[in-house]
């Protein structure tokens, strides 16, 4: 350290050198795979290989001015990254609002030896920080710390928590939970609607060639094209889920490792849990399967048709497989005893189909809600993860004198009773409510009472009168 630096400054951290590469290779397979058939048929494979070039050398140099002005730190209680050449950025994530931290590792950093560490904190819709790239030890050591500091989990020694383990080998004192087969994974993407159809599809574009009598390069790979695009949802939940664990680690912390092209391993405690939703989809139902997705505080809800986010739990599996998994996550909760109660028999007016699969439910420990037509939804809300409760009328409930209680946990998440009685919502808000407080701050067995006070009513709390002097 140089006299002119100080303590902070000189604990400042770069990322590994490899990692202007590894942005650049990304950002220019981006590019490549934007640019249509139509392009390389009008600017001919010489002058297509050279905008290739010439977008592979600047994209590197981006990224290597980019991973020349990023830094990370941790102060104390703080994470902090310093980034940006012209317009300087600086962030402090304060690790008490850390929600979980994930290690990820794409195809490239496998061969290269290098892992991206992501966090989740409490209200951000993606991943607050994401480090690209770590050495994988330096990426598990750092997981383990931020961790600990946040100040809720005991920290795991490096060797325990290291995601360079192979992917059927668990980690020294880890606990295996689950593991799904890849051959139910792929049997499950074959029964989804984009698998089931494409048949008719190809069918009916050969008809189309046959009849026209053209086959051009430019049309068969433009079919080709919009056939693996239809098939690019199944293939990447293949992808994404390859070689699927569940695991508890010494600490208790949920422990998920996945993936084959990107492989990840994710670190969730337990008492960031807000919500677990199981899922029939229509055409699993044929084999009984479900799959179940988590939510944790910090992740935004995914959007719709995009499925690289952070929330699964179970990605296929049967009955006794999510009873397994659901007991792990919210203790004592047997999903196959939670019964719920119908909305009341006017609602078909507005439910012809859905009615019988609609009900809520309210058990020791979590809130039930159940829902669907063709894919049926239960969701599992703890009272303590409870943010606020919410009755909602729309104008034909209104006429029906009905309502709907949305039980809104961090992030944006709820469990919805839909429908539901207008004396009966207000009821069941009001106990939802009551329910939360006494979660979160149970009341403690009252001390027994003075011999002068026998016979006496206690008073509450915040109604105890000051003592006599």
């Amino acid at each position: 350290m140089t006299a002119t630096e100080t303590p902070e400054q000189a604990a400042r951290q770069r990322l590994h050198p490899l990692s202007p590469l590894l942005h650049g290779a990304k950002s220019l397979f981006v590019i490549v795979a934007a640019l249509s058939w139509q392009a390389l048929r009008e600017l001919g494979p010489t002058h297509f290989a050279m905008v290739v070039l010439a977008v592979a050398v600047g994209a590197v140099i981006f990224s290597a001015v980019g991973w020349w002005t990023t830094g990370y730190q941790v102060v104390a209680r703080e994470l902090r990254i310093t980034e940006g050449l012209i317009w300087r950025r600086n962030r402090a994530i304060p690790l008490d609002r850390l929600q979980s931290v994930e290690v990820r590792r794409p195809l490239l950093a496998q061969f290269s030896g290098l892992a991206e560490l992501r966090l989740e904190v409490v209200g951000g819709g993606k991943a607050e920080a994401p480090l690209a790239y770590l050495t994988v030890r330096e990426a598990a050591a750092l997981r383990e710390r931020l961790l600990a500091l946040s100040g809720r989990t005991p920290e795991v020694s490096v060797a325990e928590a290291d995601p360079a383990a192979g992917p059927r080998t668990a980690s020294p004192g880890e606990q295996s939970l689950h593991a799904v087969g890849n051959r139910e994974l792929l049997i499950s993407q074959l029964l989804t609607p984009q698998a089931f159809f494409l048949p008719i599809g190809v069918a009916w574009v050969v008809t189309q060639f046959v009849m026209e009598g053209s086959w051009t390069f430019i049309g068969i790979a433009s079919t080709v094209t919009a056939m693996a695009g239809v098939l690019l949802q199944p293939i990447r939940r293949v992808l994404r889920d390859w070689d699927f664990r569940l695991a508890r680690d010494p600490g208790g912390r949920l422990l998920l490792h996945y993936g084959l092209t990107e492989t990840r391993s994710q670190v969730v405690p337990l008492h960031r849990v807000q919500a677990v939703r199981i899922t029939w989809p229509f055409l699993w139902r044929l084999t009984s399967w479900l799959y179940l997705q988590l939510d944790v505080a910090g992740y935004g809800a995914p959007e719709r048709g995009n499925d690289t986010g952070s929330d699964r739990l179970l990605p296929v599996g049967d009955q006794h497989a999510a009873r397994l998994v659901v007991g792990a996550v919210l203790p004592g909760v047997d999903l196959a005893a939670l019964a719920t109660s119908p909305p009341p028999a006017r609602v078909r007016w507005l439910h012809p189909v859905g009615l019988r699969f609609m009900g809520v439910g309210l058990h020791p420990d979590v809130l039930v809600t159940r829902e669907g037509r063709l894919s049926r939804e239960m969701t599992l809300v703890p009272y303590a993860r409870l943010q606020s409760v919410r009755v909602v009328q729309g104008p034909l409930q209104r006429m029906l004198r009905l309502a709907t209680v949305y039980a809104d946990a961090a992030g944006g998440r709820s469990g919805a009773a839909r429908d539901r009685d207008l004396a009966e919502a207000w009821a069941l808000a009001d106990e939802l409510a009551r329910r939360a407080r006494l979660a979160r701050h149970p009341i403690p067995p009252p001390a027994p009472a003075a011999p002068s006070d026998l016979g006496q009513p206690a008073d509450e709390t915040f109604w105890q009168r000051p003592a006599q002097a």
